[in-house]
């Protein structure tokens, strides 16, 4: 489980323990569970790449920001304030985020490379979008990208 990304997050949690940061602490220790359980899967070969920890916080920042939109709408402010103190510290781990406009140009380069020219061309573009853009872009964002330039 040796790859910079998951080196960071045990440096993270012991500088956490010394600090007694508790909920900072307990985020990343959920983290590492997930990407122990990950790496002993059957079949894996125990070593986790960067992209493979990065889907993973990816998967509890969508995951705690869900939590908090429902905590909120039951009523439970202090809860969903906690999800996204969580969901903060998780995104921590994530590549910097691309603006509209760097996400627009990439989208335009790739339908430019494709040839592509009408919505029916959607799926190819969405794949070579997601590579280019390979976790700097939410999937959605991307999506909406591609429909409106292809429109």
């Amino acid at each position: 489980m040796s790859c910079p990304l998951a080196d960071r997050i045990q440096r993270d949690m012991v500088s956490a323990m010394k600090n007694r940061d508790e909920l900072r602490l307990r985020t990343l220790r959920l983290l590492k569970t997930a990407m122990q359980l990950v790496s002993s899967e059957k079949g894996r070969t125990g070593n986790l790449t960067d992209e493979d920890v990065q889907a993973l916080v990816r998967r509890g920042v969508k995951q705690r920001e869900e939590a908090a939109d429902l905590y909120k709408k039951g009523g439970a402010e202090d809860r969903a304030r906690n999800e996204l103190e969580e969901a903060r510290i998780l995104s921590e781990y994530l590549p910097a985020q691309l603006d509209d406009a760097a996400l627009k140009e990439i989208v335009s380069g790739v339908i430019t490379s494709l040839g592509a020219s009408s919505p029916k061309d959607m799926g190819r573009v969405m794949s070579g979008a997601v590579k280019e853009v390979s976790g700097r872009a939410d999937g959605k964002r991307i999506k909406e990208t591609v429909q409106q330039l292809l429109n």
